[in-house]
């Protein structure tokens, strides 16, 4: 008998009579059957964050910030049953599974100490004759509950990325799960309730997309997040039209090897940065580009490695690469690495599949209109190509409609300011791969990528608003 588990609302579990299977993509076993919502428990929880939202306003910084380290130790003690849990879910390799955890602990942690110092700032208004003795300041206040979609692929710490800059500002908030893996958010709202949260604080609705797409509409929500495809986030963008938004839209991720880098040390971070997850990152590495004379020894490097990558179960702590979500996304990057074949690509490695496992594919010399190139595969799946010249292989990762982050290796800082100046992304990691995310840096992306940045800080900036307050202390 699988887990059942219920909608959170306003602080107690809600059941509906409708429920889904979530299945394991490794092995096709049902892992739990989720309640699904509809129209009146959206409306339910929507009431209920309403309430919360100025029970969270009347806490005091301090009480908000033990809240959040409360949350902190709360996932730190269920580590093990929540990394398991994200393991059958999603088929997310256990040795991921556990270090996403650790990432939510310290996402939580992070944002109870913003919650103390979380300011405005002084306004120098005293700059004109008729101002003298004016005294002005700034007061942060959030712009009201927040609306929150969040994907599959980190189901526990991209919700800790919304959630827990919402609770330090002291708003409020409703979240859509992805429909494969509610259960991370489900578990966490738990602990977020037993933390002291004010219920109605932090509602988990797992429903259909229409449903789901009040979150967008309702203006009873000032505020969207959304980290997902890129065409539903625009679409929801459209439809949001009245509020301010996050967009967390993904990428084709490029890196370049310059020739005077670490050559073993670029080859292992491309491996790692291309396979970790079986490739389901919005910043894996998707696009290598290597320097004509050190190429030869970077592919002869890289496909060492991409045979020696451990394949296949995720409970296994040394796979690397697991299952893709599901059978579609399995059988749509099988197809363009044909269609890549077709047009003249070569295929270096894997590109097998078995079940919803597809085994490491590296291509070379695939065209830059091929969809391997120019569209987010979200797979285990990277292109090789060589460049002349340093300005060529800029040129040549910014040739994309995406711009989230971007990796280059070479020690020359004239380079370096080249690349800065001229790659248009949210994050350039230098000596490292676009894949690098420390949760208390702004991330987020340019073009199709997205708007708006994440971490800690930078979300709770997003999620409020200045609101000036000026003296004439002379009266």
């Amino acid at each position: 008998m699988s887990l059942e588990r219920k909608l959170f609302i306003d602080g107690t579990w809600r059941g509906t009579g409708r429920v889904m299977p979530v299945v394991s993509p490794y092995d096709g076993r049902e892992v739990a059957r989720v309640h699904l919502g509809g129209e009146q428990e959206m409306e339910d929880a929507t009431l209920a964050a309403l309430r919360a939202f100025k029970e969270m306003g009347a806490l005091s910084r301090g009480r908000r910030a033990e809240i959040l380290r409360a949350i902190a130790e709360g996932v730190a003690r269920r580590k093990d049953e929540i990394a398991a849990t994200m393991t059958d879910e999603m088929g997310k390799p256990i040795q991921y599974a556990r270090a996403e955890v650790a990432r939510c602990v310290g996402t939580f942690t992070l944002a109870s100490e913003e919650a103390k110092r979380w300011a405005g700032e002084i306004v120098p208004v005293d700059i004109e004759a008729h101002t003298t003795g004016y005294f002005a300041m700034t007061v942060m206040v959030p712009l009201g509950p927040i609306a929150a979609i969040s994907p599959f692929n980190f189901p526990l710490n991209l919700v800790a990325h919304k959630l827990a800059p919402a609770l330090a500002i002291g708003s409020s908030m409703v979240l859509k799960p992805a429909r494969q893996t509610p259960l991370e958010a489900l578990t966490l709202a738990e602990i977020v309730h037993e933390a002291g949260a004010p219920p109605g604080a932090f509602n988990v609705v797992n429903c259909e997309p229409a449903v789901g797409e009040r979150l967008a509409t309702d203006d009873r929500f000032p505020f969207l997040t959304f980290t997902g495809s890129v065409g539903v986030g625009w679409r929801l963008k459209q439809k949001a039209w009245k509020k301010r938004v996050t967009l967390e839209l993904g990428g084709n991720a490029a890196c370049i090897v310059h020739s005077d880098a670490d050559l073993d040390y670029a080859v292992s971070k491309c491996l790692a940065g291309g396979f970790a997850q079986s490739g389901q990152s919005c910043i894996s590495v998707q696009r290598i580009l290597v320097h004509e004379p050190i190429y030869g020894a970077f592919e002869k490097k890289f496909l060492q490695g991409v045979a020696q990558l451990k394949v296949g179960d995720p409970k296994d702590p040394a796979t690397v690469v697991g299952p893709v979500i599901d059978a579609a996304s399995a059988d749509r990057i099988v197809s363009w690495i044909s269609e890549a074949k077709a047009a003249g690509a070569r295929l270096l490695a894997g590109g097998a599949k078995s079940g919803n496992v597809v085994s490491p594919a590296v291509v070379a010399d695939a065209g830059p209109g091929l969809r391997v190139s120019c569209q987010e595969v979200f797979g285990p799946l990277v292109s090789l190509a060589k460049y002349r010249d340093f300005e060529q292989a800029v040129a040549m990762a910014d040739d994309s409609t995406y711009g989230l982050q971007a990796g280059v290796f070479t020690h020359d800082i004239r380079l370096i300011r080249h690349a800065v100046q001229n790659l248009h992304v949210g994050g350039l990691m230098v000596n490292d791969v676009p894949t690098m995310r420390v949760d208390n840096m702004p991330y987020g992306g340019t073009r199709d990528s997205g708007i708006g940045r994440e971490g800690p800080r930078y979300a709770m900036h997003e999620m409020s608003e200045p609101r000036l307050v000026m003296f004439n202390l002379d009266h």
